[in-house]
């Protein structure tokens, strides 16, 4: 792999090389193709081990998923490519498995859930940097419910306006995410959530669109599930909080919509 500097900025392939941005980055990536066969990764003996890890990897990848649709809609305020970052948090639970076989581990998410309290979704611009107060959060397992405390905020001095956009709003979501498990179809070998139902499903409460000059008196922002969710709930499945600030603008017709990579977010909390 090579990084490509100066005047070439193109994307794609020829011959043999592929050329990439990753997100988050700008510079051009420029890697040769090649390796073993597909046929013999599949088949060959000496790549039984690989056959073990690409079936966790399997896992790691839904687990990957899982988290994105966990935090809902203060995903999209993140400044870089997350679910390959938590493809990889995957793989360092499968780990912690000490007694499965290799290719047969289970991704306890739920066992060191606590990882993620803090856990920032920008780089660039944390949150802490953009949204000047310190919101107070509580989270309930047993009722999946969740409020932040906000102190009054005066958007002129509270709020770091980068990109000098007229219109901010907060973003409170509560997520489930299951621990991963691998099972046998026959022949067909795959990880599943353990709960099924409950895993990847979130619910957000967003705050009305406000100026960015304007005084917010001190709020509570309330994020609950449903009674079915509820019942649902077992010990495998871990519950998220997340907190984001996100920017807007008018479009045609009036309308305030958010700015792509205009904001911010970070998990408070998990249980």
């Amino acid at each position: 792999m090579a990084i490509v500097n100066g005047f070439l900025q193109m994307t794609g392939s020829i011959k043999g090389m592929s050329f990439y941005t990753p997100v988050g980055s700008d510079k051009v990536i420029m890697r040769t193709k090649g390796g073993a066969t597909k046929y013999t990764i599949q088949n060959g003996e000496n790549f039984a081990k690989l056959r073990l890890h690409q079936i966790e990897w399997q896992g790691c990848v839904k687990f990957g998923q899982s988290m994105k649709d966990g935090i809902g809609d203060t995903y999209r305020l993140a400044d870089f490519n997350l679910t390959p970052v938590w493809n990889g948090m995957g793989r360092k639970i499968l780990k912690l498995d000490t007694v499965s076989p290799v290719g047969q581990r289970f991704l306890r998410f739920s066992q060191c859930k606590q990882v993620m309290e803090g856990y920032n979704l920008n780089k660039k611009y944390p949150i802490t940097s953009i949204l000047r107060v310190s919101p107070l959060a509580e989270l309930n397992r047993e009722s999946l419910s969740a409020t932040v405390s906000i102190p009054l905020i005066n958007a002129s001095t509270d709020v770091q306006n980068i990109q000098r956009l007229p219109y901010f709003r907060l973003i409170v979501c509560l997520g489930l995410v299951s621990d991963m498990r691998y099972n046998e179809y026959g022949l067909i070998h795959k990880y599943e959530p353990v709960n099924e139902e409950s895993n990847g499903t979130s619910m957000s409460v967003l705050s009305d669109w406000h100026v960015t000059s304007d005084v917010l008196p001190a709020q509570i922002m309330l994020v609950q599930f449903n009674e079915t969710a509820i019942t649902s709930l077992t010990d495998d499945v871990t519950v998220l909080l997340s907190m984001g600030i996100e920017f807007g603008n008018v479009v045609s017709g009036g309308e305030i919509m958010p700015v792509k990579h205009a904001g911010c977010g970070k998990i408070l909390k998990s249980c």
